[in-house]
């Protein structure tokens, strides 16, 4: 089935930034792609709901320019641009807590959508790994807002970074369990998350009805 461009949420854009995805979503060689990747990016830093939609705007373009001429300037210039922001990415969390975690949000997202060989891209593992670590982080541990995006990142793709490394995400939940057991001054709403996502992954990245349960009635109060 086709999506048409507005199950992309564009609709928050300006008319003339509207009409390049929309022509990048169906024609990508028609357009300047460095320019649609610089838009993603900057429009996913300011606004969460869109870094959460994003990666499925770059998936399509992906497989439109690939369809039309076997090309990869898209993905090329996304990953670079990902790079750029990856590398500045502690200026960037010192700045805006919010857009530090729009920008975990859109890394994983891309890593969530862009496969080569249905495979998750291997330039990708190492920073979005990187990003969860920081936000396993003491510091990172007593922001609720970065808590929550952890979670999140963790639920949607944990599994599937485990699978093509292992033994960081063990290290990841050892620190996990570390601030969960020794960290005093976590809000109670934070040391939940943690339980949760700490049950999530011991039981195969699957929660048991029971905890389901549990853990979503305790978040709805």
């Amino acid at each position: 089935m086709e999506n048409s461009a507005d199950d992309y949420r564009i609709q928050s854009l300006d008319m003339d930034t509207q009409m390049l995805l929309k022509t990048a979503l169906k024609d990508p060689s028609s357009v300047n792609l460095e320019k649609v990747s610089d838009i993603l990016v900057d429009q996913s830093l300011k606004d969460q709901v869109f870094s959460k939609e994003a990666g499925r705007i770059c998936y399509t373009i992906v497989q439109a320019e690939a369809k039309q001429n076997n090309g990869n300037v898209f993905r090329r210039n996304l990953l670079t641009r990902l790079q750029q922001e990856f590398k500045s990415r502690e200026e960037t969390r010192a700045r805006s807590l919010q857009e530090w975690v729009c920008l975990v949000t859109f890394i994983c997202n891309i890593f969530d959508y862009l496969k080569v060989n249905n495979m998750p891209m291997v330039a990708l593992v190492h920073p979005v790994y990187d990003c969860l670590m920081r936000l396993s982080q003491p510091d990172a541990l007593m922001n609720e807002e970065e808590v929550d995006c952890l979670v999140l990142q963790l639920h949607r793709i944990g599994e599937q970074l485990e699978k093509v490394n292992g033994p960081r995400m063990d290290e990841l939940f050892y620190l996990l369990r570390d601030g969960f057991l020794l960290q005093e001054d976590l809000t109670s709403m934070a040391r939940l998350l943690l339980l949760e996502i700490l049950e999530f992954r011991a039981g195969g990245w699957v929660l048991s009805s029971t905890a389901h349960k549990y853990y979503y009635s305790e978040l709805a109060d």
